[in-house]
């Protein structure tokens, strides 16, 4: 609007017309008649309709309840089918009514019974198609927005509405701002995105079914794919509306600006996990270590990789933190690991007969490889015992490590026992020493065997 004020009059001529034209039709449907018993069929209806959907939703809701084994699609399906029990009864009721009045009477007579289930069905299809798009806020704005735009269109005051709103605007300098373009554009973004997401589910679920690529790539590919579409459906929908998209060159600008100064942390994760990315250092299904943390990578995304413990804890690790830290990736080039454990026999024992015992015992555990079978060192001779080291290798880390640990350590004691190998313990035997005077000259200790 300029200073004058240019617009106002032909705005004011608009909404006086629709007006003018509601007024009219309303006046038109009070008069004694037809219309008003349409009218009066068309309420009637709607009441009837209700109290079907208030029964009906709640033997339905009733009979949900006990259909525990079902797949959730399933159940979501009804659930939504229930939600809109309403429009479905309503567009039904009125059809049938419509069709008899066709037959029974003049088809002028039935002509607002059948523009009324117009509507409804119209509705209906909205209410269903408006269902796919998972945003809440945006999934109602396209609701309401066709919602409206059916119904001035089949009443047929859309042109006038569409010029009212038009003529609605803001102007900042060549860039001009209407009430009708910002809804159009709302009801179109909501549109292309919901194409967009099924586009981006679909090609997804293929790449990740394509062993020929590596989990990371997938993960990659699947997050560049999404990024590209949702970024062309936005601005594909404001280029259909006929916004300039040229300024947005400048508020990219100011944003560049601002991730330079506020958004430093976010914006290096987001480089560090397209990094682990591309370098494929850390993959879904990894087991890795950073520090105190033991698990393996269940997700990764733009900020941060999601570790999952044996305890089922879940532990967001931010992207900068396993690029500048020590990460020890279990699973890396494959995934075999070795472990260690230590143990002590009796000076007693003969340690050649310890070693075999012991690398027999480790072989037979489960989970113990036997193409890279245990083997048994003597590392030093203690104050009670002779030390060994016993290794062997697995190669399923994410099945756990302390477990195979504690089993090996278990087939040991078994098999200790079976052949006579004793695991010694300190033992300390304190002597009283008498003194001159009767009185404890020293207490010394003397270690042993057990």
């Amino acid at each position: 609007m300029d200073e004058d004020g240019e617009f106002a009059i032909p705005l004011q001529s608009e909404v006086l017309t629709i007006w003018q034209q509601v007024e009219s039709y309303l006046d038109g449907l009070m008069q004694p008649g037809w219309r008003l018993w349409q009218v009066l069929i068309v309420l009637g209806l709607v009441a009837v309709a209700y109290l079907l959907r208030r029964v009906v939703a709640e033997v339905m809701t009733r009979w949900m309840r006990g259909q525990t084994g079902r797949p959730k699609w399933q159940l979501r399906s009804l659930v939504i089918l229930r939600n809109r029990l309403g429009l479905i009864f309503f567009a039904v009721l009125a059809w049938a009514t419509y069709l008899l009045m066709q037959e029974l009477t003049w088809p002028s007579r039935s002509y607002l019974v059948g523009l009324a289930a117009t509507i409804g069905t119209a509705w209906m299809v909205v209410s269903f198609i408006a269902r796919l798009i998972r945003n809440p806020f945006l999934r109602k704005i396209v609701s309401w927005g066709l919602w409206i735009y059916v119904t001035l269109f089949y009443l047929g005051i859309w042109d006038e509405a569409r010029e009212a709103l038009d003529l609605l605007a803001l102007e900042f300098g060549e860039v001009r701002l209407s009430v009708l373009g910002i809804l159009t554009a709302i009801v179109v973004i909501g549109v292309l995105f919901f194409v967009a997401r099924f586009v981006s589910q679909t090609t997804a679920a293929r790449i990740q079914r394509n062993e020929d690529i590596s989990p990371s790539m997938r993960v990659l590919v699947v997050k560049m794919l999404q990024t590209v579409l949702y970024a062309g459906a936005f601005f594909i929908g404001l280029k259909a509306v006929g916004f300039d998209l040229t300024g947005l060159a400048v508020l990219s600008g100011a944003i560049g600006v601002g991730l330079g100064f506020g958004l430093q942390k976010v914006v290096s994760n987001l480089v560090s996990g397209v990094i682990i990315l591309l370098d494929k250092s850390i993959k879904p299904g990894d087991v890795i270590s950073l520090g105190e943390t033991f698990g393996w990578v269940t997700t990764l995304t733009a900020r941060y990789v999601s570790i999952t413990t044996r305890d089922g804890k879940e532990y967001l690790i931010p992207n900068e933190d396993l690029i500048t830290g020590q990460v020890v990736n279990w699973s890396h080039s494959n995934s075999f690991v070795r472990l260690d454990i230590f143990f002590g026999t009796a000076y007693g024992d003969d340690p050649h007969v310890v070693r075999r015992v012991a690398i027999e015992a480790a072989a037979g555990a489960k989970r113990v490889l036997s193409l890279r079978p245990p083997v048994c060192h003597i590392v030093g001779f203690g104050d009670s015992s002779v030390d060994y080291i016993l290794r062997f290798w697995i190669s399923d880390p994410t099945e756990g490590l302390t477990n195979i640990r504690g089993n090996v350590y278990l087939a040991l004691w078994d098999a200790f026992q079976a052949n006579g190998i004793s695991i010694p313990f300190p033992q300390r035997e304190v002597k009283i020493l008498e003194g001159a005077d009767g009185a404890p000259a020293a207490i010394g200790p003397d270690d042993g065997p057990a």
